[in-house]
């Protein structure tokens, strides 16, 4: 039925064509386009493509991870694509010896291993990674153990209220409520001498649903493996933070790193860390702390003591990005950039082929539409990243290297990771709020006989804020987004669908073929609509005559984090000067508004205009940025938001000044205050040379 109509709009008098934020004239021709290009993705071509990358483990470095990288290269070269392997190198630890043993009151010897599962043919497949922590220090050490539930700093303050000091002992943390590195980083800095990190089956387990294969969730064996690097500080390469990690570049000592970790982390399955449990003495656990294994829960410390020893190979290894290139016919130079990695840390059919399969849809989409005589007037780029689990080093190393180019050209850069059934999950830069609103409208829900969009607001009615707006989340860390972004000024967007039964497998073995058939994606309807979805944003992105910023989205944005602050501060920071700039932003936000619509219902600006309205634009994220980048962390140049010290993925927004009045440094939240001020106040005089841009009478 949604073919029929969006059939019969083409036909539609103009002034019943729907909207398009940034076109001009008639859209008639993008209708049709976009109808061309949405017809094009097959669920079962993302299905082939899924089982193809994911038929083997593949991680970073390994040699079936360049060969994942040539069969996509390969794919997008029969299509027609221009695409091409960079390759760049950086330091990814594999490990070598990995033992844990409690030695008191009682003996056990920890597993440290997934079993295979006769239901699925790939949990037996040879070269899976070991279970480990990437970036984890090199140790043998034996200590008591304190229990520190999910090992935040508000879970240390607790400890500290009930005298229980974790200094020289070995830390057990349960996965969830922070990122995997911010309970190895706060577990280092208060002195422990490791950290044993768990999956409860309460948070990740029997607790949640059936466990694998007979339901979705972490069985008693499975374990989470990830990288601990301290990513809120940079992400990349350890060895060259700032600059390009390729064969014969300058490289730090390891010594030197400020992002690996010093003390031994290891990952471990809930049934191991049962016997751990099982013997300490101490307080039991408030409520909270309590997680779905059948015993009391003490904090400790002992009487339970282990041995816990780690060491890896600390090798410089091979990294492999595909990117591909469709040239631009008007506006060259500017770019618009979609990626996605490729490698995993085993098979990996969620995280990451899911969506790699869908971009995959997605190439062969945008090549179809050049074959039928579409051009695009932007440079469109298509990557697919290597090396995003260690920490995001694939995109890193490509962002650090063409950082220049990407500060004059790159308008947009849209990032997918993980994909499957669920809810349509979307963050972004605020000024491309509106633009995803009209993409979202335009797409419907897999089988859902509704848009995107109304599914999005019909759930949030029925939710229990009833906030029936659409809004970006901002971007904090967790995906090939952060350099563009974070680093590089550009503005970015991370788009997908999950919710629905994405269970417990992240990172295991068992993130499998078989898996993800069975829970993740049944139909590959959901990695159709991605690729329908992003399709239809980079060809509205790369063929509007003015790019679809909205600069009120921003002011909204800050307005209601700068509110959140203010009642944070206490009357101790002047945010008089943010205030200002912002009530000036808001105006020239609506003034731009008002001036961009008569400019395009009469006629689009001269091509010239348009090429110095678009640069102006182009500078409006990058205005956001510091050269100086956060306090304590230079690399992260972004005023507006920040992957949080010790939230990891989750986002803090003007962070800057948060944290330090999170803190209580006054005089910082000061000086932060001022550098926001001045941002923004960069950022409207972009909005205000878009309007002199948009109506030369304009003053």
């Amino acid at each position: 039925m949604r073919k029929i109509l969006i059939t019969a709009l083409i036909l539609l008098p103009l002034s019943a064509q729907p909207t398009f934020r940034g076109f001009s004239g008639s859209t008639r021709k993008l209708v049709e386009w976009e109808r061309r290009l949405r017809s094009i993705p097959e669920p079962g071509r993302v299905g082939t493509s899924l089982r193809k990358i994911s038929l083997e483990p593949h991680h970073a470095g390994s040699p079936a991870s360049k060969q994942v990288a040539e069969y996509t290269l390969g794919l997008m070269r029969e299509w027609g694509l221009d695409a091409k392997i960079e390759v760049f190198e950086a330091l990814l630890p594999y490990p070598t010896s990995r033992h844990l043993e409690m030695v008191s009151p009682a003996r056990y010897t920890a597993r440290l291993q997934e079993p295979a599962i006769p239901q699925d043919a790939d949990s037996s497949d040879t070269n899976q990674l070991p279970t480990y922590n990437a970036y984890s220090g090199s140790g043998d050490v034996t200590a008591p153990i304190v229990y520190v539930n999910y090992g935040i700093p508000e879970d240390y303050a607790y400890l500290d209220k009930q005298g229980v000091n974790v200094k020289g002992k070995i830390v057990i943390a349960r996965y969830g409520k922070s990122w995997r590195g911010t309970k190895a980083k706060v577990a280092q800095e208060r002195g422990a001498a490791g950290c044993l990190i768990y999956s409860d089956p309460r948070d990740d387990g029997y607790f949640q649903g059936d466990t694998y294969p007979k339901g979705a969730f972490r069985p008693p064996d499975g374990v989470q493996r990830g990288s601990v690097m301290d990513m809120p500080v940079s992400v990349g390469d350890p060895l060259s933070p700032g600059w390009a990690s390729e064969p014969g570049s300058r490289r730090l000592r390891r010594e030197e790193a400020t992002t690996i970790m010093k003390i031994p982390v290891l990952p471990i399955s809930y049934r191991d860390a049962q016997p751990l449990l099982e013997n300490l003495e101490g307080a039991v656990v408030p409520e909270g702390w309590r997680g779905a294994l059948p015993l009391t829960y003490h904090l400790g410390p002992g009487p339970a003591t282990v041995r816990l020893q780690v060491e890896s190979d600390w090798s410089t290894r091979p990294l492999y990005n595909v990117i591909a290139t469709i040239p631009g016919s008007e506006f060259r130079d500017q770019w618009i950039i979609y990626g996605n990695h490729h490698d995993a840390w085993v098979n990996g059919a969620q995280d990451p082929s899911s969506g790699a399969a869908a971009l995959l849809e997605t190439a062969r989409a945008l090549a179809q539409l050049r074959s039928q005589g579409w051009q695009p007037k932007r440079t469109i780029k298509l990557a697919l990243w290597d090396g995003e689990e260690f920490g995001l080093v694939g995109s890193t190393e490509w962002v650090e290297k063409h950082l220049e180019e990407l500060k004059n050209k790159a308008a947009v850069y849209i990032n997918s990771d993980s994909n499957g059934r669920g809810e349509f999950r979307a963050g972004g830069s605020p000024v491309l709020e509106s633009f995803v609103r009209e993409v979202i409208r335009d797409i419907d829900y897999p089988g859902g006989g509704i848009s995107v969009l109304d599914r999005l607001l019909s759930n949030r009615q029925q939710s229990a804020d009833r906030d029936t707006d659409f809004r970006l989340g901002p971007l904090g860390a967790g995906s090939d987004y952060v350099a563009f972004v974070h680093h590089a000024g550009v503005a970015s967007l991370n788009l997908g669908f999950s919710g629905t039964d994405s269970g417990g497998i992240y990172h295991s073995i068992y993130d499998s073929f078989d898996w993800y058939k069975r829970f993740g994606d049944p139909d590959f309807l959901f990695g159709k609509a991605l690729a329908q979805l992003v399709g239809t944003a980079i060809l509205r992105l790369a063929d509007a005559d003015v790019l679809p910023f909205d600069p009120s989205s921003l002011a909204k944005a800050v307005r209601r984090n700068v509110n959140d602050l203010a009642k944070q501060t206490h009357h101790q920071v002047d945010l008089s000067g943010v205030l200002s700039v912002l009530t000036s932003l808001e105006n020239n936000g609506a003034r731009y508004e008002h001036t961009l619509r008569i400019a395009l219902e009469n006629r689009p600006p001269e091509s010239t205009r348009l090429l110095n309205l678009n640069r102006t634009l182009l500078g409006m994220e990058r205005a956001l940025t510091t050269e100086g980048g956060l306090p304590g962390r230079p690399w992260y140049k972004h005023l507006y938001s920040a992957p949080g010290l010790y939230t990891g993925y989750g986002a803090k927004t003007l962070p800057g000044v948060r944290e330090a009045v999170e803190s209580k440094n006054w005089e910082q939240a000061q000086v932060q205050a001022g550098a926001l001020a001045a941002a923004l106040s960069t950022f409207d005089k972009c909005v205000r040379n878009s309007i002199q841009q948009l109506n030369t009478n304009v003053p």
